[in-house]
């Protein structure tokens, strides 16, 4: 008859396996970021949504006071880039302006925008001169 494995056998191994799947999640994680302005470190599930309390345009005032006018913030897994100066704004958008004034093709705006001729679902290709 095979020997039981105690049960501080069992959490050693289990602690061992999450540490490595942590790991691999993190290294996994860091490979995708391209370079990011500054921004608070995040939790691994809920990102910075921690740090959002009640008035969550405050709370980004606070935290650009310490990380600047365009920092880096996590959303859950989603990065987003906070800008809160106009002059900030302004150089960001007219930087990236070819990236925000496209919108993706979807297939509902075909046909409840006269094929995404319509002002809220338009791609963006649709009004460039």
């Amino acid at each position: 008859m095979p020997e039981r494995m105690s049960p501080s056998t069992i959490m050693t191994i289990l602690l061992v396996l999450l540490t490595c799947l942590w790991s691999l999640i993190f290294a996994s994680s860091k490979s995708k970021h391209r370079k990011l302005p500054p921004g608070p470190r995040s939790l691994p599930i809920t990102g910075n949504l921690h740090m959002l309390v009640n008035l969550p345009h405050r709370s980004l005032q606070q935290l650009a006071k310490k990380y600047g006018h365009i920092m880096s913030i996590r959303l859950g897994n989603v990065s987003t880039i906070v800008v809160s100066s106009p002059q900030a704004a302004e150089l960001f958008l007219k930087t990236h302006d070819t990236n925000f004034a496209n919108r993706p093709k979807i297939q509902a705006s075909e046909y409840l925008a006269y094929g995404t001729k319509g002002m809220a679902l338009s791609t963006g290709h649709d009004y460039q001169q």
